[in-house]
């Protein structure tokens, strides 16, 4: 199974960097999605699948039971899900004053109206 995710993470980062290189800025942001997405992914994988065993310490112990889900990995994607939220907002709202400014969202043309 975490081959399989390692395979299927490598993939969404490898479109999404596709994508990034795309000259349409609104390929850019959903390339900039899946590379968010796919490191994710990454570290999700990196962290270890455990099935049945969520992260708790039970009120009478002191550290986590053998074969549990390590839970930093699991902290570090939500901050990263939030952070890369914000990213894509700022992005958009870049595009869109792009757009307003010069009417088209081609990174060659916009580069060519600028000189």
């Amino acid at each position: 199974m975490q081959t399989t995710l390692a395979l299927l993470s490598g993939i969404v980062f490898a479109c999404g960097v596709f994508l990034i290189l795309r000259r349409n800025m609104v390929k850019f942001v959903f390339g900039l999605a899946l590379i968010s997405q796919g490191i994710n992914m990454g570290i999700f994988t990196a962290g270890g699948l455990v099935r049945h065993r969520a992260p708790l310490i039970p009120s009478d112990q002191d550290l986590l039971a053998a074969g549990s889900a390590d839970p930093l990995p699991q902290a570090m994607i939500l901050t990263a899900i939030v952070i890369g939220f914000g990213i894509l907002a700022f992005t958009i709202v870049l595009i869109l004053r792009t757009y307003e400014v010069f009417g088209q969202v081609d990174i060659d043309e916009v580069r060519a109206v600028d000189r």
